[in-house]
């Protein structure tokens, strides 16, 4: 009986929503407080839970998509739209990450200018084919590319004969930056690829953009994260304004999302930094393996 009051509560919420939608009481400001007010509490905890943890995986790592997109597909919502909403909340809330790495801001400008005109890029492309393309094709490599990154993350300290003595030398001297016309030769094409991908859909764009800068020769693993989510956020604005203009943001839960971000955000970005490199490695390959588990799982 219980169970059968809530549904019934849903369902007249969602009449009230859509009576509310198409009548002309007013703006769309007043149209998002009815709507927000209409919002089941267990809803509202449940999104703010999410984003919340989907920050904080982003900060660290990437793949919080797979965090907020199950739960706004839960609570109704078609899946273009479930992507365009998750994308909006998660790229504001970045500021929260970048704040929180502000320190090696500075240390990554020189390859800013290099990477920023790509991922707008790669950006634009990936949002224009989740609007206008089929989605399945696409969908189905993405664990393979997860788990190919992944695994690269993985034996990145193993392959390479640096790893070793810099990160003795890490603690009592600074890193330098790699250079060179041969590392953005690698580095492009890559990172378009990765943009696109992250435009599409994002979720693990954090794994891909680890590994590659790993192999670029980067090995301070916060330098790393810096530069990972300042072009990470900026892949997602670009997407969030193409989503935008389509239509395609849910703004009450946007809002109510964006709130948890911010805070997951600062927070992975600020206590990621009080562990050690290896520790916060290990973090990331756990995550890797665990997005790519999920993304199997779900094409199964």
């Amino acid at each position: 009986m219980a169970l059968k009051a809530i549904f019934f509560d849903e369902l007249e919420q969602n009449k009230i929503s859509q009576l509310i939608a198409v009548s002309d009481i007013g703006s769309q400001s007043l149209q998002v407080f009815c709507h927000y007010s209409l919002m089941p509490w267990i809803e509202l905890i449940s999104l703010l839970a999410a984003a919340c943890l989907a920050g904080v995986i982003n900060a660290i790592a990437g793949g919080g998509t797979l965090i907020t997109f199950p739960v706004l597909i839960l609570f109704g919502m078609n899946p273009v739209e479930a992507n365009a909403t998750s994308t909006l909340s998660l790229v504001i809330g970045t500021s929260g990450s970048i704040y929180g790495f502000r320190q090696h801001l500075s240390e990554i400008r020189p390859w800013l200018a290099s990477f920023i005109p790509v991922s707008i890029v790669g950006g634009l492309l990936g949002s224009f084919l989740l609007t206008h393309g089929s989605e399945s094709s696409f969908a189905r490599l993405v664990p393979y590319l997860v788990l190919f990154a992944t695994v690269l993350f993985m034996i990145q300290g193993v392959v390479s004969r640096r790893v070793a003595h810099q990160l003795v030398m890490e603690a009592t001297q600074p890193q330098p930056l790699p250079s060179g016309i041969r590392h953005l030769i690698i580095a492009m094409p890559f990172q378009l690829l990765v943009s696109v991908y992250g435009g599409y859909f994002g979720a693990g764009i954090g794994i891909l953009m680890l590994a590659t800068l790993g192999f670029l020769g980067f090995s301070n693993i916060h330098q790393m994260n810096t530069l990972k989510n300042v072009l990470g956020s900026l892949i997602n604005l670009v997407a969030a304004i193409w989503f935008t203009a389509n239509g395609l943001i849910d703004w009450p839960r946007m809002a109510v999302m964006t709130v948890g971000a911010i805070a997951g955000y600062y927070l992975g970005a600020t206590y990621s930094q009080r562990l050690s490199q290896e520790k916060v490695r290990y973090l990331i390959t756990a995550i890797g393996l665990i997005i790519t588990i999920a993304m199997f799982w779900k094409l199964r």
